[in-house]
């Protein structure tokens, strides 16, 4: 069982690390908050050196970025469903994380999930009302995920099989499985499409746009849907069960020291498929947001690499869950600001969005660590500097 550790989310410090594998101790609040915001900057202003060589404003740029996600109700919305998506992915990841695995899986177990609420609707949606239909809908996008994440955790805790690996196999398998089962026996006859027939009313999960028109506000059209409050919910409920209840101590007991946490009593193997497994569900409700929520119907690329989003989402929101929900909102404005630049500004492509995307990913996610280092110096210099002045005073 492999471990790449970023620092701990619940204790007084984190345990950064740096280039060298060198553990580096941070506060809490600089390891979480402030680390994170200097990588974001820093992530900016190489994305403005690259925009004035490619000749383009880059105030202008990023302004139109930030207007196109937040700057209307409807660039808000959008924003906000994308970010759904990417708290379910990214909260999956983290909780494997957690328990000492890489889980890259989230891909296949989002897709397994979509097939799980998908057969679920097609199958009661016509007898069943929504109150009764559309919790169905989730427990069964929740365990499909979870059956597809046990396998290779399976795998990992009884035959060492390498949990990056296996994981990354069965997207693969998901997708051939997902795609036969869409051209053979699900599709919709006299459909070319490879995707199911409609689903029912009572499947369909309501609109935040529905529900504040209820309430007398007027509020745009938009796929954001109210799979955003179960991400919420979802979130909290990560934060619980990891670092306020005794199982989620045993999984990070593992995830830290699978050797310490088995002189203590706890048993690895029963871990690695607790965290593995409420990985898989987690990432099966990306199905509700997506299925439920926008399209009706079971689609063959209904995911759209929101699974491998989700390993950046966690790497920058540190696995924790309010660090991931944050994220999950910067990659949600990404998406939505980035498709307004390709609209506003002429010559502008979607690679150079792309691009900008990247970047973020590389500074805040793969390079986290590289300012570590230089946080947890200034941080001793200012502890030693009040008490070198008081004793210099006495």
């Amino acid at each position: 069982m492999q471990r790449v550790r970023a620092g701990p989310a619940d204790g007084r410090r984190g345990a950064a690390l740096t280039p060298m594998s060198q553990p580096v101790e941070l506060p809490r609040w600089m390891d979480l908050g402030l680390l994170p915001a200097i990588n974001l900057a820093l992530a900016l202003l190489v994305s403005a050196v690259v925009l004035v060589i490619v000749g383009h404003d880059p105030v202008q740029v990023l302004g139109l970025l930030v207007k196109g996600a937040f700057g209307s109700k409807a660039g808000l919305s959008y924003t906000l469903y994308y970010a759904t998506t990417f708290v379910f992915t990214g909260l999956a990841v983290a909780v494997a994380f957690h328990g000492g695995l890489f889980n890259i899986g989230g891909e296949g177990q989002a897709m397994l999930g979509g097939l799980g609420a998908a057969l679920a609707a097609l199958a009661f949606a016509a007898q069943l009302p929504a109150w009764l239909m559309l919790p169905l809908m989730v427990l069964a996008a929740m365990a499909f995920g979870l059956a597809w994440a046990a396998v290779p955790a399976a795998l990992q805790a009884w035959r060492g099989s390498h949990i990056v690996i296996t994981t990354i196999m069965f997207n693969f398998l998901a997708a051939a499985l997902l795609g036969y089962l869409l051209v053979d026996l699900l599709k919709e006859p006299g459909n070319m499409a490879p995707e199911t027939r409609a689903f029912g009313d009572s499947a369909r999960m309501p609109g935040v746009h529905e529900l504040l028109g209820a309430l007398g506000l007027a509020w745009p059209k938009t796929p954001l849907n109210l799979s955003a409050g179960l991400a919420l919910l979802a979130a909290f409920g990560v934060w619980l069960v990891l670092f306020k209840s005794q199982p989620g101590y045993a999984l990070r007991a593992v995830g830290f020291s699978p050797e310490a946490a088995r002189y203590a009593g706890i048993a690895p193997r029963r871990q690695i498929m607790r965290s593995m497994m409420l990985s898989g569900a987690l990432a099966g409700l990306v199905a509700i947001n997506e299925l439920a929520g926008v399209q009706g119907r079971l689609l063959a690329e209904f995911v759209a690499g929101a699974g491998f989003a989700g390993i950046a989402v966690a790497l920058i929101g540190r696995n924790h869950p309010t660090g991931i929900v944050l994220a999950a909102i910067l990659f949600g404005a990404l998406y939505q600001g980035g498709a307004e630049l390709s609209f506003e500004i002429p010559g502008f492509s979607r690679e150079m969005v792309f691009t900008l995307q990247g970047l973020i990913v590389l500074f805040a996610g793969a390079m986290a660590q590289v300012m570590a280092p230089t946080l947890a110096r200034v941080h001793r210099a200012l502890r030693r500097a009040p008490a070198g002045a008081g004793a210099a005073h006495g």
